[in-house]
C-alpha cells in the first residue's frame, strides 16, 4: 500500500526525479535513509517504474494526453486527491467550481496504460464519477 509519505515522495520526484535525497528528506522532514529505502521499496513493488525528463510538448506527439473530470462523494476531496498523486500517469490536479470537483490531467505513454490508468483511478474510495476525453491536439492561442 502506498502511505500519504510515499505520495508526497512520488510528487516531489515527478516535479523533479533528480532531486537528491538529502533534499526530498529535509522537504518531507525525514531521514535520508527513509527516502532511500521508500525509493527502494517503490521501485521494487514497481509503484515508481522507473526515472524519466520532461520534454517539450512537440517531442511527445505520441504519448496519450486526456482530461479526467472527477466528482468526489461527501467531504473526501483530500483524501482523492492525495490518492491521485500517487499515480504516475497523473500530470496535473486542479480543483473547480461546478458540477466536477476536479480536473485530472493524464499523460500516459500507450492507450493500453491508460486504459489500466482509468481503471485504476475509477476504483479509488470516494470517487463518484468521472468523465474522460482524450487531447488530439493542442492549438496555440
Amino acid at each position: 500500500m502506498v502511505d500519504d509519505l510515499d505520495r508526497r515522495l512520488i510528487a516531489l520526484l515527478r516535479a523533479d526525479s533528480r532531486t537528491p535525497a538529502a533534499a526530498l528528506a529535509k522537504a518531507l522532514k525525514v531521514s535520508r535513509g527513509t527516502v532511500q529505502n521508500r525509493i527502494e521499496r517503490l521501485t521494487q513493488r514497481g509503484v515508481i517504474q522507473g526515472f524519466t525528463i520532461r520534454t517539450r510538448p512537440e517531442m511527445e506527439a505520441n504519448r496519450v494526453r486526456a482530461i479526467m473530470c472527477v466528482a468526489i462523494e461527501g467531504e473526501r476531496a483530500r483524501a482523492v486527491t492525495n490518492a491521485l498523486r500517487g499515480f504516475p500517469e497523473v500530470d496535473k490536479i486542479h480543483s473547480t467550481n461546478g458540477r466536477w470537483d476536479l480536473v485530472v490531467e493524464l499523460d500516459v505513454e500507450t492507450l493500453a496504460g491508460f486504459s489500466q490508468a482509468l481503471d485504476r483511478i475509477r476504483e479509488i474510495e470516494g470517487i463518484a464519477s468521472t468523465e474522460t476525453s482524450i487531447l488530439l491536439a493542442t492549438q496555440k492561442a
